[in-house]
């Protein structure tokens, strides 16, 4: 055997020895099969081993790039643990005594497959691999509509109807379409009617962006169409979330089938109502419009017709007529009649305002034409006191003096009344109204009357006895009013009010007394200077301190009673002796005399109950 020969078997050998015992180790390794983690946190890879209690151990974390496996970090057993330079974790990963790796800020580049690897000499080699999976909820997605112009219905090549863009999620999202609320199949073949073009972007930060354009064929049942899109992604812990975009409607042309001519205004036309007429068609967009009046031309603008303080004389048939090139075979037409209603001025006979004396009598007539069934009512303020158009007053009094309205109205059309007005003048002799009683306090107070008069002309006022005099007009009335003493004549006969004019005079007496004052600080009513209580429950309420107050005195009159009866009896009064003795005392309180007479039987006999002594 030459040399090169026993140098191979040698080599040999040294492999299969190797091979024997790393294949009969009992190393192994456990890990998590995958670890989730949100863009940014700390995501923490547990390692854990058995089988191996050699003092040289090592546990060593590799990532796989591109096929190729590169180092992390790594500790030996009772060492401390290490990471590696030049890795895309470096500064950012740590190795635990326990062998879990920890790695801070994560980002979506970090998902990757993670080894745990231990070499344990003799004993051999184990690994187990987890998955780290990072997660980033995306942007709310953002639908807008293409810049170009309308779409037009019935076309044969598919037209954009809209862009749908989620910005920054991970992993990456998908995007759902939906039309008036219902999901759309996700097409992406070009050759179909609908499809959607999709697209996504990385950005810098490992985040991606996606965007799906939608094509559709519309129709013309699309043109009320509701578009939305919604982003839908992957969370922690297997949830399926979604976002939902704003929605937007397609500007659709399409032509024009029928048209409608409506009035719009509400509720009957009358003189003086501004009056507006639409004419549209049920295209898109809307076609140019011709109006006519009983065929005759009239000029509108977009579709509309309008006609400022309608007159009776705009009755008639309109028509609007549209064209549409894109559909000329279609009846683009429609009519209205406007009926116009109206009331004619209300004329008043006379026409002028009457003056009549007190007593008499006055009439007006009131007549109007309407274009329909018409009222015509006199009114005197809010009263009703025609329906027939004649006014008439028998026996004119002053209180029918003012102003009468005649109204006309079409009940048939709320507002459309006419009305005219006439005014009453009643002459006569004045009238005074029953005349207020005046108060004072006290006599010599100051006292101020009022006298109301009717009378046309306006009548002068006499105060007997005079005082100061003020003149005032109130509606039909005049008012005179005077001031002066409450003297002892005044209170006695009181003050004449005198009302004079050309037709003659009338007079009323005005009397004077003293008014009842409240005092309320002793709860009492002052009557002519007396006091009074004024509660009922407070004259309960002191009753029976003066039933106390009366058993009292009684008490004490009986015993001054018995008292004299005794010394009358011992012989200690002068009085005693006579025969009859009469008593009289006087007390004057207020002009009131109180005079008391008794003698001593009636004494005895009312006070003692006892019949009086014959005489001796």
């Amino acid at each position: 055997m030459d040399g090169i020969t026993f140098g191979r078997t040698s080599l040999l050998c040294t492999l299969l020895l190797w091979a024997f015992q790393v294949c009969s180790g009992t190393v192994t390794v456990n890990v998590n099969a995958k670890v989730e983690v949100l863009k940014g946190e700390t995501a923490k890879l547990p390692c854990t081993y058995t089988g191996s209690s050699s003092s040289n151990t090592v546990v060593e974390w590799f990532i796989e790039e591109q096929d190729t496996r590169k180092r992390v970090a790594f500790h030996s057993q009772g060492g401390e643990g290490k990471s590696d330079d030049g890795t895309p974790l470096t500064g950012r990963v740590t190795i635990g005594a326990d062998s879990t790796l920890t790695i801070s800020s994560v980002q979506p580049s970090d998902e990757l497959v993670f080894y745990c690897q231990v070499t344990a000499g003799s004993a051999g080699v184990g690994e187990a691999a987890t998955m780290l999976k990072v997660f980033f909820a995306p942007e709310k997605p953002e639908l807008t509509r293409p810049s170009s112009q309308a779409i037009t219905a019935g076309e044969t090549t598919s037209s954009e109807i809209g862009t749908c863009v989620s910005k920054n999620g991970h992993p990456q999202p998908r995007i759902i379409w939906f039309k008036d609320g219902l999901p759309l199949a996700e097409i992406k073949d070009r050759k179909e009617k609908t499809y959607m073009i999709p697209s996504v972007v990385k950005e810098a930060s490992g985040l991606l962006t996606i965007k799906s354009t939608l094509y559709m064929q519309p129709t013309k049942a699309d043109k009320d169409s509701v578009f939305q899109c919604t982003v839908e992604y992957s969370m922690l812990e297997g949830q399926n979330k979604q976002k939902k975009s704003d929605t937007i409607t397609i500007n659709l042309n399409y032509p024009s089938e029928k048209a409608t001519f409506s009035l719009l205004s509400t509720g009957p036309v009358k003189e003086g109502d501004s009056v507006t007429m639409k004419c549209e068609t049920d295209g898109n967009p809307q076609p140019e419009f011709d109006f006519t009046k009983d065929g005759k031309a009239v000029s509108g603008e977009g579709g509309l017709l309008k006609i400022k303080s309608v007159k009776r004389s705009d009755d008639g048939v309109y028509m609007c007529t549209a064209t549409d090139f894109d559909n000329l075979e279609a009846d683009l037409t429609g009519t209205i009649t406007l009926t116009v209603n109206y009331i004619d001025p209300v004329r008043v006979s006379p026409a002028e305002s009457q003056v009549v004396m007190l007593g008499e009598k006055v009439q007006w007539m009131c007549t109007t034409k309407g274009s329909a069934t018409h009222t015509v009512q006199w009114k005197k303020g809010s009263e009703v006191l025609s329906q027939d158009g004649l006014l008439s007053i028998q026996d004119v009094s002053y209180d029918k003096a003012g102003e009468y309205m005649c109204v006309g109205a079409v009940p048939s059309v709320p507002g459309l009344t006419s009305q005219a007005s006439v005014n009453l003048t009643v002459k006569g002799k004045p009238m005074i109204e029953t005349p207020a009683v005046g108060e004072v306090g006290k006599e010599g107070d100051m006292v101020t009357l009022k006298c109301s008069a009717y009378g046309s002309p306006a009548p002068q006022f006499t105060w007997k006895p005079s005082g100061k005099q003020s003149v005032s007009v109130e509606g039909n009335k005049v008012v005179s009013t005077v001031s002066l003493q409450a003297t002892a004549e005044v209170m006695k006969d009181g003050v004449t009010c005198e009302a004079s004019n050309t037709h003659g005079t009338d007079s009323k007496a005005f009397l004077v007394s003293l008014k009842r004052a409240i005092d309320n600080s002793a709860d009492r009513v002052l009557l002519s200077g007396n006091p009074v209580l004024t509660s009922a429950d407070k004259q309960q309420g002191g009753s029976s301190g003066v039933v106390i107050a009366v058993v009292v005195c009684v008490l004490l009159l009986l015993l001054l009673v018995a008292l004299i009866y005794f010394l009358n009896k011992k012989s200690k009064l002068p009085c005693s002796k006579k025969d009859k003795k009469e008593v009289a005392s006087g007390e004057v309180n207020n002009d009131i005399v109180v005079e008391m007479k008794t003698d001593k039987a009636n004494e005895e006999a009312g006070l003692l109950n006892k019949r009086p002594p014959t005489e001796q």
